[in-house]
């Protein structure tokens, strides 16, 4: 492990919380820019509609490992330099994108790219380290939302660059961006140590899967996340074959300008972090659950009704924000000097959650049309809720009863795990 001298919690200034929150954004929308691009892409390139379609599993593939094998690394070297890395390769794999000559030189860049685009995944267990543990809710939020604002405007931002100077532009403008990023990061963020040296590589990757084993709540959160996950992913897979059809017809342009709908939901992610921070957090799990479920009949009438539909889009965000703001900042409590580990289990449970409810939603799409959707998304959120009671009965009964393994919490799982 590189030596450096600890971090002093002193919070975070504004002006490094806001680049932490456009760093998140700028790395995870890299992993979307494609999807409206797929037609441009394929005519160009020359290949057909299925090969430039895996792009975007590329993309997914891709991603998940990195959760795997990168984001746990924030526990063990220098924090700074691995996010400042991770920037700066990744604008390297833009490049190889941009100047793809064929598709399969694409789908190279484009699965590299999203491996170390992981990097926003990274930079917001740093920002909970930085933050003063009384604000670490809207700290948490506030890159959250970072975050989340890329993902959903990536969609637009990369039609408007393609219009202007073809899809190839999209990467170009992108890996100068990452460029920027990295260099911002270098010169402002703080170093950090990793903080157990004591580990290799492999018994880090060992530590992560044994952090399930250790954390009852890391399962039941990982649990209720990659419910809620699943649940949003099938509302906007599903959101484009509601819309190109009657009574809506709209135009591919118009559909990626309704992504703008979703900021709504994302900007309350803040919102949250306060009220978790006031101590009110299985509050906000329970009400994000709750509303989680309540969205879905709202956005049922939403096939004949616009107005049913925006609404229901704006509250099915909100809710999934607040379940996934209050769950990191249950976990991220955990155990400090495991933040990456935890953070890696976490997201890559909610990524598998997201792609098992995006493949079930073009199966039940055929076969069930809007009202399945609506079904199966309420199905999902009903099992956030079932969870989160769940969780609370299992707590309260065993908070008046030792553990049956003690671990002490100074102690690495996989290391307490060798030993029993």
């Amino acid at each position: 492990m590189t030596a450096t001298r600890p971090h002093t919690n002193g919070g975070l200034s504004r002006g490094l919380l806001l680049l932490m929150s456009v760093a998140t954004g700028l790395a995870v929308a890299g992993n979307y820019f494609a999807q409206p691009l797929l037609d441009l892409i394929s005519r160009e390139l020359g290949v057909g509609p299925s090969l430039a379609a895996l792009v975007v599993t590329a993309a997914q593939g891709g991603y998940a490992l990195g959760l795997i094998l990168l984001v746990p690394l924030g526990d063990l070297v220098e924090r700074r330099r691995l996010a400042v890395s991770l920037y700066a390769v990744t604008a390297v794999f833009l490049l190889v994108s941009a100047t793809a000559p064929n598709g399969t030189v694409l789908l190279v860049g484009t699965a590299l790219t999203a491996l170390t685009s992981v990097g926003a995944q990274v930079v917001l267990p740093f920002a909970a380290t930085l933050a003063d543990p009384a604000e670490r809710g809207r700290v948490v939020g506030t890159v959250m939302t970072g975050l989340m604002l890329g993902l959903l405007l990536a969609r637009t931002a990369s039609g408007a660059l393609s219009e202007l100077g073809g899809w190839r532009t999209v990467y170009w403008v992108n890996a100068v961006l990452m460029v920027l990023m990295a260099v911002l990061l270098r010169v402002f963020l703080p170093r950090l140590g990793g903080d157990d040296g004591r580990l290799s590589y492999l018994g880090l990757l060992r530590s992560t899967v044994a952090m399930f084993r250790y954390e009852p709540l890391l399962r039941w959160r990982a649990g209720i996340g990659a419910l809620s996950l699943a649940s949003f992913s099938v509302l906007w897979t599903a959101l484009t074959f509601l819309l190109v059809r009657s009574p809506y017809n709209w135009s591919e342009s118009a559909i990626g300008m309704f992504a703008l709908v979703g900021v709504v939901g994302a900007l309350t992610a803040t919102v949250a972090g306060r009220l978790a921070d006031r101590g009110h957090v299985q509050i906000v799990t329970g009400a994000g659950t709750v509303l989680l479920l309540v969205s879905w009949p709202v956005i049922a009438a939403g096939e004949r009704w616009l107005v049913w539909l925006l609404a229901g889009v704006i509250v099915l965000d909100l809710a999934h924000q607040a379940v996934l703001n209050s769950s990191q900042n249950v976990l991220y409590a955990l155990r400090p000097e495991a933040r990456n580990r935890i953070n890696s289990a976490f997201m890559t449970s909610l990524f598998l959650g997201g792609a098992v409810g995006s493949a079930l939603t073009s199966v039940v799409w055929v076969n069930g049309g809007w009202t399945g959707v609506c079904v199966l998304g309420a199905t999902l959120s009903a099992g956030t809720v079932a969870l989160w009671v769940l969780e609370r009965v299992t707590v309260r009964r065993a908070a008046g009863r030792p553990p049956e393994t003690p671990v002490h919490r100074g102690d690495d799982p996989a290391r307490a795990a060798s030993t029993t």
